[in-house]
C-alpha cells in the first residue's frame, strides 16, 4: 500500500490548477496523485469537490483486481483515467461547488459522475444541479438513487405488491425506500447484519434475518453480491415472481440454486444495471433526465442516515483497505474534502 508522498499544497497557477486524485495502482494498493488542470472549451467549468461517495461493491472489486478482462471496456466510468486492471482513477459520485465557469453557474452546488478528486473540470452536460433543499452530503447518493430507480422500473413494481430486498447496503436501502413509497406496498429488507434494522425502519421498511424472510413475495430485489443472498432471494419469491438481480460479482463464479422449486414456481431472474436506462423508459428518458429525477428523489431528510459518517480525503489511502475488507460491516463512509 503506497502512501501519499511529496504532494504539493493545492494551488492555482494562472488558469492552471493542481488537483489531487485517488488512483487504484496495483492489487490492494492506492495512491493520491497530483495532476494539472487547464480549462478549455470542452471542459470550461471548474468544480471544487466537497464530498464523494464510495461505490463499495464495485470499487472493492477494482481494488482487488477482480474486474474480468471481458468487462474492461464496459466498466469504464464516464470520467475515468487510466485503464483496467491498473492504474485507474475511478469513481462516480462527486458533489461540489462551481468555482469557475459561466456566470449563471458560479457558486452553484452540482453533482457529477466523477472519480475521487478534490478539484476537477467538466462540461455542463455532465452536471446535475443540486437543489437547495438537498445537502451536499446527501447529494452524493444521486448515482445510487439512479441505480435504485432503474431497478424499480425494471421490476414493474405496482401498488399493493409484497416486495423483499435482500441486502441492506446503500443501494438495497434506497431500493426498499422507493418501493415503500408506492401506495399499499409491504416492503421487507433482509440482511444478516441485524444492526441495520433501525435504518430499514427509518426508511419505511420491515427488517428480518434470512431465516425469517417471507416466502411469497411478488418481487424480490437482490443486492448482497453473495451466493447465500441470491439463494435467499429465490426462496423468498412467490409463484411466477420476478427476482431482480442487482449485484455484480466481477470475476467470481456464483452457485445459483436452480433446482428445487425454481422451475415449478416459474420464477424469473432479471438483470438490472444502471448503465442503460430501463427498457420501459428508454424511448423517452435520456440519462440526464433520469439523473435529474434521481436528484429530486433525494429531497427526503431521512436519507441523511445513509451518509452519516465520513473520512478525510487525505486519509483515504490509509483507511480504504479496511473499508474494503470483509471485516467492515457498516455502510461506507463519505470522503470529505473540506
Amino acid at each position: 500500500m503506497a502512501a501519499e508522498t511529496n504532494v504539493p499544497p493545492r494551488r492555482s497557477i494562472g488558469q492552471r490548477h493542481i488537483a489531487r486524485a485517488l488512483w487504484y495502482t496495483e492489487v490492494n494498493q492506492l495512491e493520491l496523485r497530483t495532476e494539472q488542470l487547464s480549462r478549455n472549451a470542452s471542459t470550461p467549468i471548474l468544480i471544487r469537490t466537497h464530498y464523494s461517495a464510495l461505490s463499495r461493491g464495485t470499487e472493492r472489486l477494482i481494488f482487488q483486481g477482480a474486474v474480468p478482462q471481458s468487462e474492461w471496456h464496459r466498466m469504464r466510468a464516464p470520467h475515468q483515467s487510466g485503464a483496467f486492471p491498473f492504474p485507474v482513477k475511478y469513481g462516480y459520485s462527486a458533489a461540489g461547488c462551481v468555482e469557475q465557469g459561466p456566470d449563471e453557474l458560479l457558486g452553484q452546488n452540482v453533482f457529477c459522475l466523477y472519480p475521487h478528486q478534490d478539484l476537477f473540470l467538466a462540461s455542463p452536460d455532465w452536471l446535475v444541479p443540486i437543489p437547495e433543499s438537498v445537502p451536499l452530503k446527501r447529494a452524493t447518493l444521486a448515482a445510487n438513487m439512479e441505480t435504485a430507480l432503474n431497478a424499480i422500473w425494471d421490476s414493474g413494481a405496482t401498488p399493493a405488491d409484497h416486495i423483499c430486498v435482500i441486502g441492506a447496503g446503500v443501494v438495497g436501502l434506497l431500493v426498499g425506500h422507493l418501493a415503500s413509497c408506492i401506495p399499499g406496498t409491504t416492503v421487507t429488507i433482509v440482511d444478516i447484519a441485524e444492526h441495520r434494522s433501525a435504518l430499514a425502519t427509518a426508511l419505511g421498511m420491515k427488517f428480518t434475518a434470512p431465516n425469517a424472510a417471507p416466502d411469497n413475495a411478488d418481487i424480490v430485489f437482490h443486492t448482497s453480491a453473495t451466493a447465500q443472498g441470491l439463494t435467499t432471494a429465490i426462496n423468498c419469491a412467490g409463484f411466477e415472481a420476478a427476482i431482480i438481480e442487482m449485484s455484480w460479482y466481477g470475476d467470481r463464479l456464483v452457485e445459483v440454486p436452480l433446482g428445487g422449486a425454481f422451475h415449478s414456481k416459474r420464477l424469473r431472474l432479471i438483470s438490472s444495471q444502471v448503465g442503460h436506462v430501463s427498457p420501459s423508459r428508454r424511448p423517452r428518458w435520456p440519462h440526464k433526465r433520469r439523473a435529474i429525477a434521481a436528484m429530486a428523489l433525494l429531497n427526503r431528510p431521512e436519507l441523511d442516515a445513509l451518509v452519516s459518517t465520513e473520512i478525510s480525503f487525505s486519509d483515504a489511502v490509509e483507511k480504504l483497505p479496511h473499508i474494503f475488507s470483509q471485516e467492515w460491516t457498516d455502510l461506507p463512509p463519505l470522503i470529505s474534502y473540506t
